[in-house]
């Protein structure tokens, strides 16, 4: 598969990320409140170049990756979600497993967005990823990931340390 399939829920579309989308992607990546949980330091727009890049990478190389989340009724960008193997350097049984990941932009968090983009994102997971299990990264102290994890039937697998930073291991 070179590029996202288009996946609709009632109030977000799915899609594969386009070059018009990097403003509002380096500006949500740029955000404080959005990184503090994720790397802890906002992007440089160098990298949420070689973010959006990477993306199309994973669709093309590996059949799967991460779409921008849309606002149906505004078309406006909200986020991302998807799949990704980004090979890190951490001892799992199920690492060499699809990584599920999201991120929502500041204007668009506290709607359940993630939620609903995560859920769908699994959706599609179960019927076209050829792994039977598939796994997400949240540090501990973000609570609104740890829910959005849950409520899409992840569990907490393991606790690690990834990049000198503690971090719960969720499966599915």
């Amino acid at each position: 598969m070179a590029e996202a399939p288009v996946i609709e829920t009632e109030r977000l579309v799915l899609r594969a990320h386009r070059v018009a989308d990097f403003p509002e992607c380096a500006a949500m990546w740029a955000a404080p409140e959005v990184v503090r949980h994720i790397t802890g330091r906002p992007s440089t727009s160098e990298e949420a170049w070689a973010r959006l890049l990477r993306y199309a990478g994973h669709w093309a190389l590996l059949g799967f990756g991460y779409w921008a989340i849309e606002e149906k009724s505004s078309g406006r960008f909200a986020g991302e979600a998807g799949f990704a193997d980004y090979k890190r350097a951490i001892e799992l049984a199920f690492k060499e497993a699809p990584e599920i990941g999201w991120v929502v932009a500041p204007w668009a968090q506290g709607r359940g967005y993630a939620t609903e983009a995560v859920r769908a994102v699994v959706a599609w997971g179960d019927r076209h990823l050829a792994a039977t299990t598939t796994w997400c990264m949240v540090a501990p102290e973000h609570r609104a990931s740890i829910r959005v994890a849950e409520k899409c039937g992840y569990r907490e697998a393991a606790r690690t340390t990834y990049k000198g930073e503690p971090a719960l291991v969720f499966a599915r």
